[in-house]
């Protein structure tokens, strides 16, 4: 019986002994196998903020499934939004013109596309050069409308047409009008497009495109 238990202990034992060389056999051809680089596994970064990137994912997700539901109605916007849209395009549109009149590039560049502040500023530049003066009276808007709504790859663009009343004159360098009349009210109508990223979270619109009708 004391043999027997012995022998038993001693194949315990052994068993333990066998079963831990085997398993640390494993484990080392595991790491030889798994652990060695060959050049092609993803690059891993430091400072990853879990949080910021479900933000940004959920974020992302809502664009989409606004797009994918079409939540943008009545000519891309619905009536609250088109209401708002308008009157920060009225504010645009009276801001543009009056900035232009005056020369004002720094006015102009932050409601323009990058095409057209550059046309904007040659037309200015080129105004400069020839002495001409510009003077521009903002009497008020008789009417705005959103005529086209469309979204072309990760774009927005609305097209507006403006109806204003302006006093508009031009004057050489002696001073002399030579375009326009001070004591006349003239209408203009403009069709401005305006452009958007869907993937800005700013809510500004810019100038893109002055559209000839």
């Amino acid at each position: 019986m004391y043999i027997y238990q012995t022998m038993s202990n001693n194949f315990g034992y052994i068993d333990i002994i066998l079963l831990a060389m085997i398993a640390g056999f494993i484990i080392l051809r595991l790491r030889n196998i798994l652990g060695r680089k060959t050049g092609h596994q993803d690059r891993t970064f430091g400072g990853f903020d879990k949080k910021k990137f479900e933000k940004v994912q959920k974020d992302f997700d809502y664009i989409k499934e606004n797009i994918k539901t079409d939540k943008i109605k009545e000519n891309g916007l619905d009536a609250s939004q088109k209401e708002e849209f308008l009157k920060g395009a009225e504010l645009a549109y009276e801001s543009i013109i009056t900035a232009f009149a005056k020369g004002d590039q720094k006015k102009l560049k932050p409601l323009l596309s990058k095409d057209m502040s550059s046309s904007f500023e040659q037309a200015i530049n080129q105004r400069n050069k020839e002495n001409i003066k510009s003077e521009l009276t903002f009497i008020g808007m008789k009417e705005s409308r959103l005529e086209k709504f469309e979204k072309i790859k990760t774009e927005f663009y609305a097209t507006v047409k403006f109806v204003s009343e302006i006093i508009s004159v031009k004057k050489d360098k002696d001073n002399k009008i030579i375009e326009g009349n001070p004591d006349k009210i003239k209408i203009v109508t403009d069709h401005w497009k305006f452009s958007k990223n869907i993937f800005s979270k700013s809510p500004n619109w810019y100038l893109c495109e002055i559209v000839s009708k």
